[in-house]
């Protein structure tokens, strides 16, 4: 799914409020899909210098969130094979917590300093 910046996108109220995330939205409108949240924290470049073998030393991590265990299990396997751990945030309703202006959006991480992150992350409305 994508990030949320009002100045780009306008605003949109359900996502200005904290109602809803962008990915809640995105299974909205395709409610068949198996929505998954990743990537969104992580320069489409990095994809391709970040990766690194399973197990090696400060292996990156990236954030998943979705509501279907086997589409978590597919997206987990993908990132592992793009060379990358996952953290798994839980439900699409978890997924604020790896957005723009939280800990772990960005910076590159390794699972343990993501689970940190994604635990110290704050709503806006709680800033």
């Amino acid at each position: 799914t994508n990030n949320y910046y009002p100045q780009r996108d306008g605003h949109i109220p359900e996502l200005d409020n904290e109602s809803t995330t962008t990915s809640e939205l995105l299974q909205a409108h395709l409610p068949t899909a198996k929505v998954v949240k990743a990537f969104n924290h992580i320069y489409a470049a990095q994809l391709t210098t970040d990766g690194r073998p399973a197990g090696s030393t400060n292996r990156r991590a990236l954030v998943i969130a979705g509501d279907d265990a086997g589409a978590k299990a597919t997206v987990t396997r993908l990132l592992d094979q793009f060379g990358f751990d996952t953290v798994d945030a839980g439900p699409l309703k978890e997924g604020w917590r790896i957005q723009r202006d939280t800990p772990g959006y960005g910076p590159r991480r390794t699972a343990e300093e993501l689970r940190r992150d994604l635990a110290a992350a704050k709503r806006y409305a709680d800033e």
